[in-house]
């Protein structure tokens, strides 16, 4: 993977370690997948686990909104959802400069 973007990377770090946060603190579970790849002059971040999900009366604390906002600032975007098969997932999609 070449070097990127120093805003990206942060950015990137400090979702997945978010995203990690929630998954060892609520969603009980036991198994998680990472995938990042570089397309389209964008770093995509994907974590997803097989927990029991989001609740049914969430809200946006502080965790899942500053993961929004780093990627926002980038001028990306992050969204969280639950999974068909139970989990949840958690995407972002962050602009790089091309070279």
């Amino acid at each position: 993977m070449p070097s990127l973007p120093a805003a990206a990377e942060v950015a990137a770090y400090r979702i997945a370690l978010e995203a990690f946060t929630n998954i060892v603190q609520y969603a009980e579970a036991t198994h998680c997948d990472i995938k990042i790849l570089l397309e389209n002059n964008s770093l995509l971040l994907e974590i997803s686990d097989n927990g029991k999900g989001l609740p049914s009366n969430r809200h946006s604390g502080v965790g899942l909104t500053s993961m929004r906002e780093r990627a926002s600032q980038l001028g990306g975007e992050c969204n969280i959802e639950d999974l068909p098969a139970g989990g949840t997932r958690v995407r972002a999609r962050l602009p790089i400069a091309e070279e």
